[in-house]
Parts: structure tokens; sequence; C-alpha cells
């Protein structure tokens, strides 16, 4: 499968709502947050496609970056968006948004390497995990 074919990449939304630790003096959210919820959905997206077995612990991060596009406050209630955006031979590449009423408020993106726990170097990601990226559609 081509880095290109992506035909029902692999995506998740979770809901969540800013809590009191997700927020600083300012009163709104710390940039830090949008990080943790990427991790959730990472973890979530993963286990709902049956594959977290053999990539936690095995999936380690090449590069993140977010835009923080709108403020966010305690009690607002998010949709955290991640989908596979791109997949190459050894590496995975995300993308993913915040949303609060449809409105974006913030947007990034997560590179990833697989290394298994065994290997040295990062290795190519095994057939049947490629498909699960790039064919997993939305999870529920």
């Amino acid at each position: 499968m081509s880095e290109a074919a992506l035909p029902n990449p692999a995506r998740i939304v979770i809901r969540r709502r800013v809590g009191w630790g997700d927020t600083d003096a300012s009163g709104h959210y710390q940039f830090n947050t949008v990080f943790r919820w990427l991790l959730e959905a990472e973890g979530e997206l993963h286990i709902r496609l049956g594959i977290a077995d053999r990539t936690q612990g095995s999936s380690p991060r090449l590069h993140v970056e977010a835009d923080y596009v709108d403020r966010l406050w305690f009690a607002d209630e998010i949709d955290f968006e991640l989908k596979v955006e791109r997949i190459g031979r050894s590496s995975l590449g995300y993308a993913f948004e915040v949303r609060k009423a449809g409105a974006v408020a913030a947007r990034g993106a997560m590179a990833v390497a697989y290394l298994p726990r065994t290997a040295e170097r990062p290795e190519p990601w095994p057939e049947d995990l490629r498909r699960a990226f790039a064919e997993g559609g939305q999870v529920e």
C-alpha cells in the first residue's frame, strides 16, 4: 500500500469537557491540555482498531505541533478529532482538531515511528497495521 493510498483513513472523535485542571490563571485552557487530549484520542483509536497491544510502547513521537486558534474555558464541551493523514514506510502522520460547537479552537499534527520494543531502529509498519490505519475509517 503506497503512502498516497488511504482509502478510508482511521479517525476518531472524542468528546470532553474542559476541566478545572485544564485551565490556568488566565481562566482558559493550558497549551499542554491539547497534547493530553491528543494522547487520549490516539490510545482510544488504537484500542478501537484492535491494535493497541502491538502499538503501545512501539510508536514513539517524532514531531508534534499545534496552532491555538481560540480560547476554551472551564466547562466548555469540545470535540477532539484525530485522523490518520499519511502512512510512510516506518512513520505515521496524524492530524487533529479541537472544536467547540463546530468552531476550531486548535489544530495540529503528530508524527510517530514504528519501533517495536525489541528493535534498535524503526521498522516498516506490518501490513495489517498499515491496513488498520489506512482503512479503519471512523471508529465509534
